[in-house]
């Protein structure tokens, strides 16, 4: 583990980014250039994958090999936070998203996901919802309850999804992968694997979910077809989801994901086999969902959001997209569902991104994915 006790980082760059079409699918202009301007606030975060803003100021971190801690403004990383389960590390596998209650304020109640080890070396996705306790330096977690566990668990430490969204209503959206070695199970629906999940926040069932009551079909389905959804966010224009999923080689996908509907994985794809070779049926199939947009080369989506903030008046209503791969952070903006123009930020970094969040000061914080893991703050240039 790396030694947790830093300075606050005062690296502060001015970067011109540059503009860039990065998808076949829309043809998509570059969009204008923004001057920003790029302060690294934390860095020795290990492998960190997801965040949440707290009341006071500080964020939620969680970091892939179990870990979760909270980071100040000054850039003072806490103490590990206590009470955690024990998770399986490796890969892609490990302590992944968090999302605070919408009473986080009354109740302390945090939901965060994980890769649960299960009976026979096996492993699966799972969410818990628990009490965290802060304190000065970190935290407690208390009364610990799994309210989700994606089934069937297998062995494998790879594409395990994982984003947690709150939908307008009060469900709980959570985003799944197909394990990799297991692709054709997302076109199953007796099946969690390749999946996105709604349930209530007490993990159990709404009745409006689409296979509710059909013999074969897990009742917490909402949209199967998908191969590792790592990003997800609600449009605040519409309170739809919209979520971002791994291709294969190639064929990264943006979609708004539909009650009932298949995405296609892996019927279809934009993507291929790596090392080349087709996947499936081809790139369309009658029956069978369209992205909003792919990117092709793949940049490895991971984080996902929806500017809505002030500092940034030309954004409001774009997406941001976070690379992983492709180690770039894409503003993507839109005309409805439609993109019509693309910038690519941070390119020049060369970090993996793994999360991106708008915070309540209205800048873009943003997450990198290294074992000396940073959290960046990315303003207007002045």
């Amino acid at each position: 583990m790396l030694t947790k006790t830093m300075a606050p980082a005062v690296i502060s760059a001015v970067i011109l980014a540059t503009g860039s079409v990065a998808a076949e699918q829309t043809n998509a202009p570059a969009a204008p250039k923004t001057p920003i301007t790029v302060t690294e606030v934390a860095n020795g975060l290990e492998n960190p994958w997801g965040m949440q803003f707290l009341a006071d100021g500080r964020i939620l971190v969680t970091e892939r090999p179990g870990t979760m801690r909270i980071v100040a403004m000054d850039g003072k990383v806490s103490e590990p936070i206590k009470g955690l389960p024990n998770v399986v590390q490796g890969g892609q596998a490990g302590l992944l998203d968090v999302l605070l209650a919408p009473d986080f304020a009354t109740s302390g109640l945090i939901y965060f996901s994980f890769s649960e080890p299960r009976a026979n070396s096996k492993n699966g996705t799972s969410v818990v919802r628990a009490k965290l306790s802060l304190k000065d330096n970190g935290g407690e977690i208390s009364d610990g309850l799994v309210i989700f566990r994606q089934e069937p668990a297998f062995s494998g430490r790879h594409h395990f999804g994982s984003r947690l969204v709150w939908n307008t209503d009060g469900t709980l959206f959570i985003t799944t992968g197909e394990r990799s070695s297991q692709r054709d199970l997302a076109q199953d629906l007796d099946t969690h694997l390749g999946k996105v999940i709604r349930i209530n926040a007490d993990g159990t069932v709404p009745t409006d979910n689409p296979f509710v009551g059909q013999d074969g079909k897990r009742p917490e389905i909402w949209s199967y077809g998908h191969r590792n959804l790592q990003g997800a966010a609600l449009n605040p224009a519409t309170g739809t989801l919209w979520t971002t999923e791994h291709g294969a080689q190639g064929g990264d996908e943006l979609n708004i994901p539909r009650a009932g509907k298949n995405y296609g994985w892996p019927i279809i794809t934009w993507g291929e086999n790596y090392g080349g070779g087709k996947i499936g049926e081809g790139t369309s199939k009658d029956g069978l969902e369209q992205p909003v947009y792919y990117w092709k080369p793949s940049i490895a989506t991971s984080g996902l959001a929806f500017y809505t903030g002030d500092l940034f008046k030309d954004w409001k209503g774009n997406v941001l997209a976070g690379g992983l791969a492709g180690a770039v952070l894409e503003r993507l903006v839109l005309d409805g569902d439609k993109v019509v123009a693309v910038e690519k930020l941070l390119a020049d970094r060369g970090d993996r991104i793994r999360d991106v969040r708008q915070g309540p000061d209205g800048a873009v914080w943003v997450l990198t994915d290294d074992a000396d893991g940073k959290l960046l703050r990315i303003t207007p240039a002045t």
